[in-house]
């Protein structure tokens, strides 16, 4: 099976599924992931004067992750970080759709449509525009993800609200995905903050409790196509 993960900045994909990466990674699944933005250059008011070397680092933070989750590769992309909305959603669906037509992905996890971040929202309409279950079409199944401080911090005051659906057991991954994050030392806080490896495992608890199992990620199902094939 082959699935892509498609994030708007490097950490998201740990935060979101990485337990559930691991897992398909175990199971002898192609785990294919893409960021989107560089992730760092928000922090200075003009992007031109942002401190690229905190550019390089996700970019090297990212790879290291990967391989702890044992992803075969990571696409990495270069959109300015926290204005996708800068950028024509044209621009940014045809990078989905090359990726697409260049992996042919069953499966695509990614952010949900009513999170805080506006980099994220864009990323899910993206991939929604990008993978039209139209003639042809390779993704049957799209999944979205919850990023720990930006879907909860919508307060369900965006739509769509998170509703999850679809329940991954990950108790035998959730300290690979731990593991996976430390290798972003600028992105994860101390406890409290939801970026925390306490707070981590305490979202992965709570929804083994929800669903009976010891530790969870919780996803959307946004569709599920099964045609008999031609």
């Amino acid at each position: 099976m082959r699935v892509l993960v498609v994030a708007a900045h490097p950490d998201d994909e740990v935060l979101g599924c990485g337990g559930t990466i691991a897992k398909l990674s175990n199971e002898g699944h192609d785990i294919h992931i893409m960021i989107l933005g560089e992730g760092s250059t928000s922090r200075s008011q003009d992007r031109g004067q942002a401190d690229m070397t905190l550019v390089e680092a996700l970019r090297e933070n990212s790879h290291q992750a990967a391989k702890t989750l044992g992803a075969k590769e990571v696409c990495l992309r270069d959109l300015p970080d926290n204005r996708f909305d800068a950028v024509p959603l044209l621009e940014i669906v045809k990078i989905v759709e090359e990726a697409v037509e260049k992996l042919n992905p069953e499966i695509i996890y990614t952010h949900h449509g009513g999170d805080l971040n506006i980099d994220h929202t864009l990323t899910h309409r993206a991939v929604l525009t990008a993978t039209r279950p139209i003639k042809g079409q390779p993704v049957r199944e799209v999944y979205a993800f919850e990023i720990p401080s930006s879907t909860e911090w919508a307060f369900q005051r965006l739509e769509p609200v998170f509703r999850a659906n679809v329940f991954e057991d990950i108790s035998a991954t959730l300290e690979t995905k731990i593991n996976a994050l430390s290798h972003y030392e600028t992105e994860t806080r101390a406890f409290p903050h939801p970026r925390s490896p306490e707070a981590l495992r305490a979202i992965a608890r709570r929804w083994g409790s929800v669903v009976g199992g010891e530790a969870v990620e919780a996803f959307e199902l946004v569709r599920s196509v099964r045609l008999k094939k031609q």
